[in-house]
């Protein structure tokens, strides 16, 4: 049982409050126009310190434990749009993290630092075309010359795509060495070569814009590698774990929400002359995803004590990650249904629900991805 201090607390209220102020009244209108402004957005998280909350303070951080980061995700999940809660997990626990651990000081002066003050957007690009979930069949070159890498390649759903300031870019620097011949690189996106390709239309998360990204002789300085040549896809798995426990904290807020808007709903529509939260079968169904809900957060919250202590926790968060897309889908699905027509209706937020919860099982390491993970760590093959 999670036992939250004073600070998190408040930080959890504070993340909450911004919700309902500055991401709630927005939706319909950045879900209109398939965008959230992050240029606004950021350094208004920034000035509550929940760009780096958990990263040191030399570089603006807050210095906290990874509670916050997760307690975060927690709240932003509950938000009226997930777009919006993605991209901002996405800057602060998917594109920045190998940065602050293992970046040069010059690098976290140049990027870390402003991307704390929410004065530059990030993105962290590693799916390809052809290599989604298959992050060591990727074909993106960075090829020395120098000092220099000359990067070319082609990047796919990558989020705050059309945004970002800078990618930090999943590309092979040593032909012919499988996974051990890939670096994480910082490009900026001023870089001349550099080029979004286009924006791409989704099922769901509508209002986080999502890119397909190419690279035509870029150059960059070496200097912009994070952590040591050809260690990149070790820095990239370590960092997936993160980016999985944020997503399930991400999953718990949309769940709790969906449920809000449906036990409400069951409980004012009427049919047969009684509320429809009367009949034994949907409190029943409630209830016992109500439980389901409640044991994939206790597994949450494990996996952070495990990740604060230091401990490796690949098993158990990819357990979570497979079991939150698995139980998001069946939320979604038994919310529209005792919504009834409603639920269909693009006018109600049910809907948005449904499209949004999908990516789940599919984004960070599709649900096969796990069950393969899963399977290697048992010793089943």
């Amino acid at each position: 049982m999670l036992t939250l201090t004073p600070e998190h607390q408040m930080f959890r209220q504070t993340i909450r409050r911004f919700v309902e102020r500055e991401i709630d009244p927005h939706v319909e209108e950045w879900e209109a126009s398939k965008c959230y402004p992050g240029r606004t957005l950021f350094p208004k998280l920034a000035e509550l310190g929940a760009l780096g909350v958990s990263y040191p303070e030399e570089y603006g951080g807050g210095g906290g434990d990874y509670w916050c980061n997760y307690l975060m995700s927690e709240e932003l999940g509950g938000a009226a749009a997930a777009g919006v809660s993605m991209g901002i997990m996405v800057h602060t626990d998917m594109a920045t993290p190998a940065l602050a651990q293992f970046g040069s000081e010059d690098l976290k002066q140049r990027f870390l630092v402003p991307a704390i003050e929410g004065k530059l957007i990030s993105a962290i690009a590693v799916s390809e075309p052809d290599a989604g979930s298959d992050v060591a069949g990727l074909t993106t070159r960075a090829d020395s010359d120098g000092d220099h890498y000359v990067i070319n390649g082609s990047k796919m759903w990558i989020t705050n795509g059309t945004q970002a300031d800078f990618i930090v870019v999943l590309a092979r620097t040593t032909p012919g060495q499988g996974s051990k011949g890939m670096s994480l690189i910082v490009v900026p996106t001023d870089t001349p070569g550099f080029k979004v390709s286009r924006t791409i239309d989704k099922l769901g998360n509508h209002c986080s814009d999502t890119a397909a990204l190419s690279f035509e002789d870029v150059r960059v300085s070496k200097a912009n590698c994070i952590g040591e040549e050809g260690r990149g896809f070790v820095l990239q798995m370590k960092q997936f774990q993160k980016e999985r426990l944020v997503g399930v904290g991400l999953c718990l807020g949309g769940m709790d929400r969906a449920m809000r808007m449906t036990v409400e709903f069951c409980k004012e529509r009427k049919t047969f002359g009684k509320p429809i939260i009367a009949n034994q079968y949907v409190h029943f169904r409630l209830a016992e995803l109500r439980t389901e809900i409640e044991m994939l957060r206790q597994m949450a919250h494990y996996c952070t004590a495990q990740m604060v202590a230091g401990q490796d926790c690949t098993r158990e968060v990819s357990m979570a990650k497979l079991k939150a897309g698995r139980l998001c889908r069946e939320v979604a699905d038994t919310c529209m249904q005792f919504h009834g027509g409603m639920g269909y209706a693009e006018e109600y937020p049910i809907a948005r629900y449904y499209r949004d919860a999908r990516l789940m099982s599919i984004g960070g390491g599709a649900d096969e991805i796990m069950l393969g993970v899963l399977a290697k760590m048992e010793g089943y093959v």
